[in-house]
């Protein structure tokens, strides 16, 4: 997708204001792969886009960042944008999915055998795409399939049960502390504990507090690195999983993993910076 963010201060309701737009590649599978292929990982990463201008930019930035790129191109869809709005006292957000929401079981490669496979959340709750998402994790042949809850509201609506039908082949569940909350009634490591089974592994997002990994017999807890407060928390999520992901997939034990993760999130929280450096 393309991520249009805008900080305006003040904004006034019908009125001209003066602000900083600025607008560049993303979405959550792309920023993942990035952070992933930034740790020396060779990452391929499957989607669809528009045939338009903000489909070559988001393609030719995925080439520049060392990602294959397998982009489907929609003749019937734009592709797809994010609107983020920076106010003085609130961030709001609004998605138009594109050519992300008609992704189909055709656009995967039959063979999806890696290191590691990772699926968002959002392809699952788009009834345009859920096929393709149940297709990827049923075709995932991985040590480590994991897929992401990605957004709470569109969880709580899907259904966690359904969720956690849907994505009963993967091996490694992230989500942040409220997404956690709607899964399992809880973040509490003792809740996820009880709720984890057998062979799955829960990592819980906590912001400022770090990362929690829990599986059956195992709560590893890792906290956040002293960083300056938060300027903007978009992206943040998955810089963290594209770094954990690559890094399991590398054979880091898992709270080495979580560190390296950790860390990249909470520069993307610090920064107005989605992508790592080049």
């Amino acid at each position: 997708m393309v991520d249009v963010s805008v900080e305006a201060g003040t904004l006034a309701g019908g009125g001209d204001v003066h602000g900083d737009v600025r607008i560049r590649p993303g979405g959550s599978g792309a920023n993942a792969a990035v952070w992933a292929a930034a740790q020396g990982t060779r990452v391929t990463l499957v989607g669809r886009i528009g045939d338009d201008a903000l489909g070559r930019i988001v393609s030719d930035a995925l080439a520049t960042r060392g990602v294959q790129a397998r982009l489907t191109l929609d003749p019937q869809a734009r592709t797809g944008a994010m609107l983020v709005v920076h106010g003085t006292d609130e961030r709001s957000m609004v998605a138009d999915r594109g050519a992300n929401g008609r992704l189909r079981a055709t656009d995967l490669p039959d063979d999806m055998s890696a290191e590691a496979v990772l699926v968002s959340g959002y392809l699952l709750y788009d009834e345009g795409s859920e096929a393709a998402a149940l297709a990827a994790l049923q075709r995932a042949r991985a040590p480590l399939i994991a897929v992401e809850a990605s957004s709470w509201p569109l969880l709580e609506a899907y259904g966690p049960a359904r969720f956690l039908e849907g994505s009963s082949c993967a091996t490694l569940l992230l989500a942040n502390e409220r997404e956690a909350a709607v899964l399992f009634g809880s973040a509490e490591a003792e809740d996820l504990v009880r709720a984890s089974r057998h062979g799955l592994g829960v990592v819980v997002k906590r912001g400022a507090h770090g990362a929690r990994f829990v599986a059956e017999g195992a709560v590893v807890d890792v906290p956040a690195p002293a960083r300056s407060a938060a300027v903007d928390p978009t992206g943040a999520g998955d810089a963290f999983d594209g770094v954990l992901v690559a890094s399991i997939a590398a054979g880091a034990p898992m709270e080495l993993a979580l560190e390296r993760a950790v860390a990249a999130g909470s520069l993307v929280a610090a920064t107005n910076e989605i992508w790592p450096g080049p």
